[in-house]
């Protein structure tokens, strides 16, 4: 059994730890209350942009555009796909990296002519360790994330999709379902799908619209719109399960802290008593010495 110095200093430390566990739970907490208003408040906007979008297919379902454009003319081994990987900063958050990054290794493994995105460090020092080439010019935190952020990565696979770098975008993130569930998830970004977007019910009769100056010109101002609040909403989405996962994480942390806690208070009073017992004893046996020498 060990003495009651080592107990008392596993004890102290333990303390200190869960000190952090706690600060850092307070944190992500807070920091999920304000990522989930951010998005609350865009919401309505880029729903609306879905809405014009089904609009202008509805009246126009035949129509061509690049951004529909699903390039059946390149063979599926030949095709280059763009992965966005959505990562966090840093770890300590249950298996939220793992399951992003898994998704991720599987895509690779299936279609090596691929190129890799990253945004947050962890995803980037994982693939770094391992030779997985990543597009060293997408530098991007998982911290507070922005509209600015969300446009500037768009508007760069819009341009890799143009000039025709690659032929399909995805990105991978986690989709924060609810308190306790939150899945990683892939989604295509580009080309789009007019099955996705043709049928969103508004709730409200669609009139007659007269497209001006063209129905092209409109959807190559709301597409890219369109884009970019998705992965604006991406972005969040993955920001408020980091945090949400770092909570869960830092809370089963603290009650493991507690119940090590509680453990290791009875085997300090065990092995305080156990010496107070040998220090009675040894004064009794010194008693009893001295009295038989009498």
């Amino acid at each position: 059994m060990a003495n009651t110095k080592e107990i008392q200093n596993r004890i102290r430390s333990i303390k200190d730890t869960m000190k952090i566990t706690n600060a850092m739970y307070m944190i992500s907490s807070s920091k999920l209350k304000k990522a989930k208003k951010d998005l609350e408040n865009t919401e309505p906007y880029f729903y609306t942009l879905q809405v014009a979008l089904s609009r202008v297919l509805r009246h126009m379902p035949e129509m061509e555009h690049l951004y529909y454009d699903s390039r059946e003319g390149i063979r599926e081994e030949d095709r280059r796909r763009g992965y966005i990987v959505v990562t966090a900063d840093k770890g300590m958050a249950g298996a939220y990296n793992h399951n992003v990054i898994k998704i991720a290794e599987k895509e690779l493994a299936d279609h090596p002519n691929s190129e890799l995105y990253v945004v947050g460090q962890v995803g980037r020092h994982y693939f770094a360790k391992r030779g997985v080439p990543v597009d060293i010019h997408f530098q991007y935190t998982a911290q507070n994330p922005s509209m600015h952020r969300a446009r500037v990565i768009a508007d760069k696979m819009l341009e890799y999709y143009e000039d025709g770098d690659i032929d399909e975008v995805y990105i991978i993130y986690t989709n924060m379902k609810s308190s306790v569930q939150a899945d990683a998830e892939m989604i295509r970004l580009l080309p789009l799908e007019k099955k996705d977007l043709g049928n969103v019910a508004t709730g409200v009769f669609q009139e007659e619209i007269v497209m001006e100056p063209s129905p092209k010109a409109i959807l190559d101002r709301i597409i890219p719109n369109y884009v970019t609040g998705f992965i604006y909403g991406a972005l969040v989405e993955s920001f408020c399960s980091e945090q949400n996962s770092r909570m869960m994480a830092m809370d089963s942390a603290t009650n493991s802290a507690k119940e090590m806690l509680n453990d290791l208070s009875i085997k300090f009073n065990r092995a305080r008593q156990a010496a107070i017992t040998q220090e009675i004893t040894e004064i009794a046996g010194g008693a009893r010495a001295l009295q038989n020498r009498k």
